[in-house]
């Protein structure tokens, strides 16, 4: 069995990213296969910017909210990442997200669903940049919403059937090397 993580990497209000993470766990989580998923939304985690000054009186808060992250991360196998692409590239909070973790992620897979006016194909190549370095796996399928197809007036998430094909691709290599990677962990 592996654990993933179908990471919601946007903390905007009024964001499309919670309906495409709900599409993508219920069309994983109908497959039946040998994995377990869940949300984890970023907007939950009320993380400092890395290196910033925190407030005295904000401290123990923002510790608490680094501790949770991280151990959430670190529980996982593998991650789905939903990635909105915001010029050119992941949003500043998912990316700030990121950089507090190493150790939690290292030897494990990633797989990504993005949605903007490319269908976050380039905030898919700017993850693959940043997990590199964190020795992610990235698998090759990915899955991509445009916001002027697959969304009515850029906002109520209505995707094209054929994505469901790229997501159960995407899904049977992420599980793939998941698994695999376990191994290495060990």
């Amino acid at each position: 069995m592996v654990k993933i993580g179908i990471v919601l990497g946007s903390v905007r209000q009024g964001r499309n990213g919670e309906a495409v993470a709900n599409w993508i766990n219920d069309l994983a989580t109908k497959r039946n296969d040998n994995a377990e998923y869940e949300i984890v939304d970023l907007a939950e985690y009320k993380l400092p910017f890395l290196g910033a000054a925190v407030p005295e009186s904000e401290q123990q808060e923002a510790e608490a909210a680094i501790k949770a992250w991280s151990e959430k991360i670190a529980s996982f196998d593998g991650y789905i990442f939903i990635a909105p692409e915001y010029n050119h590239a992941i949003g500043g909070a998912f990316k700030n997200a990121l950089d507090y973790l190493n150790p939690e992620v290292n030897n494990k897979a990633a797989g990504f669903v993005g949605y903007g006016s490319l269908g976050g194909t380039r905030a898919h190549e700017n993850l693959r940049l940043i997990l590199g370095e964190l020795k992610v796996a990235d698998v090759r399928t990915a899955v991509t919403f445009s916001l002027m197809t697959d969304f009515e007036d850029f906002s109520k998430f209505k995707p094209a059937d054929y994505h469901e094909n790229n997501a159960n691709e995407m899904l049977d290599q992420l599980l793939s090397w998941s698994g695999a990677l376990q191994t290495v962990r060990q």
